[in-house]
């Protein structure tokens, strides 16, 4: 609830103050290919190339507001939620051709992850708006609700939960919630929505085993033999481990990043970061990749990422060509292209960056 509440005051003071240069993927749309072909951004092992006009739709048959996130089913779909009700949900094959559309109940679809339950696949909505967490099917079946998690003994009301992701442990389904912009808790239930545990909870100043926008939650199965927690702490611009059933391990400081999620792709994490600590409001952000030591390699918009002494230097928006404006999630999908959905971006669609090296 504390970053939500900086989101609002954002939105009222925010609204005419997008630079006039901005490109967005609509706006791509109308560069020729042979000026599309400059834009590269990235470092190291990981750069890329913008893909103009990725999965640009009618807006006025299938509008978005702010896209939130996304994720791929068994089928190579892409999966994106936005809290524009008209089409809470809207599928693309990977050329960005719109597939389907459902959902019209989520004013507040922000978080959205996939589980896989033997030969089927589920999708966790949250919605900060619903105060819940709602697990549908692939056409939009309600499956089971997860409502504020009164037996924790710490929320006085439903409003103090306000969940911002989820993730799925695959080795027995347990359901991590991250109450993000509520009372900054990480509630585990089990696959059937019991409660197991709650852990961590709402700290200013830094805290090891405490959060300030606790936005993401990852299972990182990496280690086969010892999966673990991967947890934003978004306002502490950092990337905390936890064991599995809420032991703080490790931290991992990512100076001026405000990160949304870990998403894991091989042996690498991939995370969206909004906006940078040292720069305004306004069309800020960008992408970080970390290996599997969680060294940042590559800032795709942001600032080659360089350390000194072993600890990271901090990072800021170095762009001129302004593709991202706030993004807010990453896909990668098999061919290593990246596909960026994006809060507050005037209402555009998620930006594709084809992997060149």
């Amino acid at each position: 609830m504390y970053e939500h509440q900086s989101r609002r005051n954002f939105l009222k003071t925010s609204t005419l103050a997008v630079g006039a240069g901005l490109i967005t993927n609509t706006s791509l749309g109308n560069k020729t290919s042979q000026k599309m072909e400059e834009i590269i951004i990235g470092h190291n092992s990981h750069k890329y190339k913008v893909v103009a006009g990725w999965g640009v739709l009618d807006a006025a048959k299938n509008p978005v507001n702010d896209c939130h996130e996304m994720v791929e089913d068994a089928k190579g779909r892409l999966i994106m939620c936005t809290n524009e009700t008209k089409n809470n949900i809207l599928i693309y094959d990977k050329s960005g051709k719109l597939l389907e559309a459902w959902g019209t109940s989520y004013p507040g679809a922000h978080g959205l992850s996939i589980s896989n339950e033997g030969a089927e696949q589920f999708l966790f909505i949250c919605d900060n708006n619903r105060h819940q967490v709602i697990k549908t099917d692939l056409k939009g079946r309600e499956i089971m609700k997860l409502e504020y998690p009164k037996e924790t003994g710490v929320y006085e009301s439903p409003n103090r939960f306000v969940p911002t992701e989820t993730a799925i442990n695959p080795a027995n389904g347990d359901i991590y919630v991250a109450d993000g912009y509520g009372s900054q808790y990480i509630i585990q239930y089990d696959s059937k929505g019991r409660y197991i545990r709650h852990f961590g909870g709402y700290s200013s100043e830094y805290t090891d085993d405490k959060f300030d926008t606790c936005h993401g939650v990852l299972v990182d199965t990496r280690d086969k033999k010892n999966p673990t927690l991967l947890i934003t702490d978004r306002s502490h611009t950092c990337i905390k481990r936890f064991t599995l059933d809420g032991k703080f391990l490790a931290v991992y400081h990512l100076p001026g990043t405000f990160v949304c999620r870990p998403v894991l792709h091989g042996d690498y994490i991939f995370a969206a970061a909004y906006r940078s600590s040292d720069q305004s409001w306004n069309n800020s952000g960008y992408i970080q990749v970390m290996d599997k030591n969680m060294k940042v390699i590559s800032t795709p918009g942001g600032s080659e990422p360089t350390y000194k002494d072993g600890k990271l230097q901090r990072q800021y928006k170095d762009d001129p060509h302004n593709v991202f404006m706030h993004p807010h999630d990453v896909y990668v999908d098999s061919d290593e292209n990246v596909y960026v959905p994006q809060w507050n971006s005037k209402k555009t669609y998620p930006i594709k960056l084809e992997r060149i090296v």
